[in-house]
């Protein structure tokens, strides 16, 4: 078995219980917890993963994080963002105002025109599902169609 792992001096005892006490959200009070409980025990990962009820990666990961960098270490930044993305959100917006304009002028854009349009900008072919993804993104809509016209006449019954 694996021996308990050990904390790195970045704050003494008392400073690292308030630190805990000083938790804004549950995650983030878990995280300092695991790091106060393999200080205090010192517990095994796999034990201070059972009394918080998180996995015992995430333990060694937390610990490591402070260890590394200290309480700032264990501060989360979203992983999320717009990591395929093409254009950034203004260009996709600069983009969509220079369709607009061409429809104003009475030139209708479809959507095998706007994804010429789009990968010439972008300077590669891209999909067409992009495009419809960039309109969906900017709450654009298809057009209204014109009423069709009924069929006035009525069937004679032979």
């Amino acid at each position: 078995m694996r021996k308990p792992a050990s904390i790195h001096p970045w704050l003494s005892s008392e400073g690292l219980q308030s630190w805990v006490n000083e938790a804004h959200g549950r995650e983030e009070h878990q995280r300092r917890l695991a790091v106060w409980l393999t200080h205090i025990g010192p517990f095994p990962a796999h034990q201070v993963a059972t009394l918080l009820g998180v996995s015992k990666q995430a333990v060694w990961l937390w610990v490591g994080q402070y260890n590394r960098l200290g309480p700032e270490g264990l501060l989360r930044r979203g992983r999320g963002g717009r990591h395929w993305a093409y254009l950034t959100l203004a260009e996709e917006q600069a983009f969509l105002a220079s369709l607009e304009a061409r429809t104003r002028q009475g030139r209708i854009a479809t959507a095998k025109q706007m994804h010429g349009d789009l990968c010439r900008r972008v300077g590669k072919k891209i999909s067409l599902g992009y495009l419809y993804l960039l309109l969906h993104r900017h709450g654009w809509r298809k057009p209204e169609a014109a009423p069709r016209s009924r069929r006035t006449a009525k069937r004679s019954r032979s």
